[in-house]
């Protein structure tokens, strides 16, 4: 199922930084901080290394057939059925976290913006943007973030700028305390949340993306940005609240943007953080309410996906009232399930795909070595916007 929409990798690296960012905006300071304390910030530094490693690995996933996507190269590598069966799990996969995503917006905003709002409400009105737009399409999406990201910097400069005077560097001392196995264990973590999930990315990459190869440098970019921006909210936390503080907090970034205060004039404007993780929510949502949306149509071999929108959407929104009773529930599974559930699709998914589209260039039909055709070659854009196979095709 070919995308008729087509997007820029300018656009496609913006949607993979806001991807990236997302809900880790505010709710991974506290975690790495609880466990690695002031060294939280070598270990997302850590974990953005082996973020770009994961990037890497999806692009080369992306690479195996330049007109599909992640559920139609699932079905081309793994067979009609065994593939089908293992994109409904990747599709429960998709499907679940966006329900989860959503809470965390209904959560967030109930327990510290508008607590006399139903959360039922603030869910239905934020999933209703993302119905909207998946409606219109994923070219319509980034457009949209192309259009929202300069803010989205602009608030995170202002952000830095403004809490910078609040900056105490004893705050990052003694240095390397933590354990080499503690950093590396809140290294993968934090991981878990930044780059483990992007997979869902190879749902737009690379067949909605207009150049593959600029797709792939974009894609690299874009995730390589949002880990810095992460970075540098994680160490202002550090540097401002402190370890300790940080760590009690439920979103510690939020609780920095409260700590502006300039000529005891400019105060109580941390609604710049939130207006930060509400546009990169959006998108992050977006991304992976889109991924569901169009692999269930996939496997439904329809070939518009724009009337399953309405029903997915409205399902998300009762899912994300039931998903998690409270945010202890949701904090416990972040902490002891979500990195193994989401390596399983995040790592050991890729890994398959590539592991079985080897045996089939070595042992598979027209394997031949002797053919005199290099089958390991990945299929080439020409100029003219078609795919070279050279006579790769499975």
């Amino acid at each position: 199922m070919n995308s008729e929409q087509k997007i820029s990798p300018r656009q496609f690296g913006i949607l993979a930084a806001l991807y990236s960012i997302g809900t880790a905006i505010l709710i991974s300071p506290a975690v790495l901080t609880a466990e690695a304390k002031q060294d939280a910030w070598l270990a997302a530094t850590l974990g953005i290394g082996l973020g770009m490693l994961l990037v890497l690995l999806y692009n080369k996933v992306g690479s195996l057939y330049a007109t599909k996507n992640l559920v139609e190269t699932m079905e081309a590598l793994l067979g009609k059925w065994l593939g089908k069966a293992i994109a409904i799990t990747f599709i429960f996969f998709t499907y679940v976290t966006s329900a989860e995503v959503l809470y965390l917006f209904g959560n967030f905003l109930t327990t510290q913006i508008m607590p006399e709002t139903p959360m039922q409400a603030l869910n239905i009105l934020f999933a209703s943007i993302v119905i909207f737009g998946s409606r219109l399409g994923i070219e319509v999406v980034a457009r949209f973030a192309e259009l929202l990201f300069p803010v989205f910097i602009g608030l995170f400069i202002l952000l830095v700028v403004f809490v910078s005077p609040q900056i105490h560097t004893d705050n990052l001392l003694p240095f390397m305390e933590s354990s080499g196995g503690i950093i590396i264990g809140t290294a993968l973590y934090f991981t878990s949340i930044f780059s483990l999930s992007p997979v869902v990315l190879l749902m737009i990459f690379p067949d909605s993306v207009n150049r593959t190869e600029a797709g792939r440098k974009a894609f690299l970019k874009g995730t390589l940005v949002g880990g810095i921006i992460l970075l540098v909210i994680i160490l202002l936390c550090l540097l401002v609240l402190g370890a300790e503080s940080t760590a009690r907090q439920i979103y510690p970034s939020y609780s920095l943007a409260k700590k502006i205060n300039v000529g005891n004039f400019l105060q109580r404007i941390e609604i710049i953080m939130a207006m930060m993780w509400f546009i990169s929510i959006y998108f992050r949502l977006s991304c992976y309410f889109h991924a569901a949306v169009k692999g269930v149509a996939q496997v439904l071999d329809v070939k518009d996906y724009r009337f399953l929108v309405v029903p997915m959407g409205i399902t998300m929104i009762t899912l994300s009232l039931m998903v998690h009773p409270n945010i202890l529930h949701s904090a416990l599974y972040n902490r002891e399930t979500w990195l193994v559930y989401a390596s399983t699709y995040g790592l050991l998914l890729p890994l398959l795909l590539l592991t079985v589209h080897a045996v089939r260039q070595k042992f598979g039909k027209g394997g031949n070595s002797g053919s005199g055709i290099n089958r390991s070659e990945p299929p080439r854009e020409t100029e003219s916007g078609e795919t070279s196979s050279d006579g790769n095709e499975q």
